[in-house]
């Protein structure tokens, strides 16, 4: 589900494919064929805005330096990677960061477990600003889990055959591929048992405090920039920066978060 920000692009689409469906229909020779361009166009930016919002509006923010703000204060700027809040004097940011699980504590030895708590509580002890780590989990379809886990596996195999077919195969991206692949197919094999899959979502955030605007931005993005690091190198996770309706996203989950597992899926495509 589109952000509110990205609604408003969705709306003004609907609004650009409404006027020119009237055009077409109401008016005739040249307007009909303005009508029927503007309508095609608005269906198009519609389900451009809907499907890659995340993706367009930060570019479009960027180019035609539009701030976005809201009822409660908060401002994103064009760059759309950080949400700002001044209040008494003082400026604060917020950036966040998308945290990619592909596997679980339940797949590691009690060894493993242990030392991978060790690691992770001896990496974040070196942070020096609070920061938040959230997860949303949810139980996920068997059914469309297992096709999903069968085409990861699939391309994960693929990737691999075609390293070792290089007559100088990378060794590193080799054994990346090997992890991957031994990873579905560990999660395959749990499906096939009928243990239920766990879907989880996965974000951190880190807020940065400044006497100007431009400071705290600057202080969150550098923030957000060894946080992301610390948790890729403690967790073994792919760790990216959130940013448009991504970002829009999770600072409107701390609020209100989906109520189902479809919801979540759909919120998150």
């Amino acid at each position: 589900m589109p952000s509110t920000g990205a609604k408003t692009y969705i709306y003004g689409s609907i609004a650009v494919g409404a006027v020119g469906a009237l055009l077409s229909f109401l008016g005739g020779g040249a307007f009909a064929i303005v009508g029927g361009l503007l309508a095609g166009l608005g269906a198009m930016m519609g389900v451009l805005f809907w499907k890659y919002g995340y993706l367009i509006i930060p570019l479009i923010t960027q180019r035609t330096n539009i701030v976005m703000m809201s009822d409660e204060g908060y401002e994103v700027p064009p760059t759309q990677d950080v949400i700002v809040k001044g209040t008494g004097g003082v400026f604060y940011a917020s950036a966040f960061l998308g945290l990619k699980i592909f596997e679980s504590a339940t797949e590691k030895s009690q060894e493993e477990n242990l030392t991978y708590s060790q690691f992770f509580e001896r990496a974040i002890s070196n942070l020096k600003y609070v920061t938040k780590v959230s997860y949303m989990l949810y139980v996920e379809d068997v059914g469309e889990k297992r096709k999903l886990v069968e085409t990861k596996r699939a391309e994960a195999q693929l990737r691999l055959a075609r390293e070792r077919d290089k007559p100088q195969p990378d060794v590193l991206k080799m054994d990346r591929y090997e992890r991957e692949a031994s990873i579905w197919d560990a999660q395959l094999t749990k499906l096939i048992k009928g243990i239920k899959p766990m879907g989880v979502i996965a974000y951190a955030q880190t807020t940065a405090v400044g006497l100007s605007k431009d400071a705290a931005i600057a202080g969150a993005r550098a923030q957000a920039s060894e946080l992301r690091t610390v948790l890729a190198n403690a967790l073994n996770v792919e760790v990216v920066t959130l940013g448009g309706d991504e970002m829009l996203k999770c600072f409107e989950w701390d609020k209100f978060f989906p109520t189902s597992p479809q919801e979540l899926e759909e919120s998150v495509m």
